[in-house]
């Protein structure tokens, strides 16, 4: 990439969405250039778009801002996908093979895409974290190169609703953005602030974000589980306001004086908090409200871990976003899991430079778009802005745009997204290859088919000439020969 080339991220959440806009550095590390926020309140709950016309809106305006600070216009944008309605759904396919068969990346492929053929009601597959394969009777974590007579690919579907999914690529298409590839966002997450080690000996990501918590459970490298789970810091914040105060009120005493767990010997019995010059909470009805829903979401958190699983979290338990700011979180998570490994990611584990306080803040609540940041791989600049404002600057076209070509959904990294446009495009090759397939086949039969009427031919021409007749008149032609030359 050279100076000018800069990759751009979106990440659409509940309460804020943000852009960014970065260079990757010869040494590894990110030069963050521009962050743009704007609030997603109106239009987004739990992480889910509902209002097309104003998501559009907020997503022009991002751009707009990037473009001001950047002085280049935004070719194209990454985006993460995540929200409320996302799950994982365990899923094996097999494949019988005859004697002696040695497997190959074709019937590895062949399994991977009958699995995403499966047909979930109102439910699209985003992605598939591919589990182990069993190859007869040894569970191998690639099959490739051996003899089996019989081969079982065990998956796990990411999926969501397909509305959702539908009104998200609907609000890109309408504000005219391009989306350079669509990525999950809690797997954009993990690849941010996970260790390696963590993955591969076993942890739960945790991301407690404004309406939703995001549950990943990651072992031997490969996400087992995921689900999100509808409760968030935000839940905390409404449940003060109960005490009859604005949520805004509520929001900043949640701030300045909540905690994730408190010894019941430490609650001053006489201390109060203020509400207002005029009003008073006690504050052991604080605790109470605020320690109540916490252990909500946590018991919820705990739930999602699956049994197999939850002894063999050698990594721990690592808590990101935004509601990861609250005091003692990693005491309460200790004690109401029962797992004694717990840390909170603050920050992920990539060198980032950057200017803004934002940033620089080092809280959780930039750890996604981050991490999305890292993820691109192509320029998402073109031109520069006409400074002088000339009429016809928006009508020009940025050439040499980077774009991929045609992919199958088996053949994108794990967490990539195929948008509605690549979907359309990976349909019209898919049939184009079947179709190509066919044509083959059919050519193949053709030939043989003649191949078996020449034969047929040639063997009854053989049994013509060796019948009794067909000797015959053999011996009467060589008769006649014999006459003529004597003659």
């Amino acid at each position: 990439m050279t100076d000018k080339d800069f990759i751009v991220a979106i990440e659409l959440g509940s309460s804020k969405v943000t852009g960014i806009a970065g260079q990757k550095k010869p040494d590894g590390s990110i030069s963050v250039q521009a962050l743009v926020k704007e609030d997603s309140s109106s239009f987004i709950r739990k992480g889910v778009v509902y209002n097309i016309d104003k998501t559009a809106q907020c997503l022009q305006n991002i751009i707009q801002k990037l473009e001001a600070q950047l002085k280049l216009h935004i070719t194209q944008v990454f985006v993460s996908v995540g929200g409320q309605s996302i799950r994982s759904v365990r899923n094996s396919i097999v494949k019988e093979l005859p004697e002696g068969t040695i497997v190959d990346q074709k019937m590895v492929a062949e399994l991977m895409d009958a699995n995403r053929a499966l047909d979930y009601p109102d439910q699209k597959i985003l992605d598939v974290a591919e589990q182990e394969y069993r190859v007869d009777q040894q569970l191998q974590i690639d099959p490739v190169g051996i003899p089996a007579t019989r081969l079982e690919g065990n998956f796990l579907n990411i999926l969501e609703r397909k509305q959702f999914f539908t009104n998200l690529n609907k609000c890109f298409e309408t504000a005219g953005i391009k989306v350079a590839d669509m990525y999950l966002a809690p797997l954009v997450l993990a690849s941010a602030v996970l260790t390696e080690a963590e993955k591969r000996s076993g942890c739960a990501l945790v991301d407690i974000g404004a309406d939703t918590t995001t549950v990943s459970i990651f072992s031997k490298n490969v996400l087992r589980h995921l689900a999100v789970i509808p409760l968030g810091s935000n839940n905390v914040t409404k449940d003060i306001a109960s005490l009859q105060m604005e949520e805004s009120d509520a929001e900043q005493m949640k701030l300045k004086y909540a905690s994730a767990y408190t010894d019941a010997n430490e609650i001053d019995p006489t201390l109060s908090y203020s509400i207002d010059p005029e009003r008073q909470v006690e504050s052991r009805k604080f605790v109470e409200i605020v320690e109540g829903r916490m252990e909500e979401i946590i018991e919820n958190v705990r739930y999602q871990i699956p049994a197999e699983y939850y002894d063999k979290l050698l990594g721990g338990i690592i808590i990101t976003g935004g509601g990861s700011n609250m005091k003692n979180m990693e005491k309460a998570f200790k004690i109401h899991t029962g797992i004694e490994k717990v840390r909170v990611a603050k920050f992920v584990t990539m060198a980032i430079n950057s200017s803004n306080d934002f940033i620089k803040a080092h809280n959780g609540m930039m750890n996604t778009v981050l991490g999305l940041l890292a993820k691109g791989d192509v320029s998402c600049t073109g031109r520069p802005i006409n400074q002088n404002g000339s009429l016809f600057d928006n009508a020009e076209e940025d050439d040499d745009i980077p774009t991929r070509g045609p992919r199958q959904p088996h053949e994108t990294a794990p967490g990539v997204i195929l948008t509605a446009d690549e979907e359309e495009r990976a349909a019209q090759e898919a049939r184009r290859r079947r179709e190509e397939e066919e044509r083959r086949r059919r050519e193949e039969e053709e030939r043989q088919e003649e191949e078996e009427r020449q034969r047929l031919e040639e063997e009854r021409r053989k049994k013509r000439e060796n019948s009794l007749w067909g000797k015959l008149k053999k011996k009467l032609g060589t008769l006649t020969d014999d006459l003529t030359k004597e003659e």
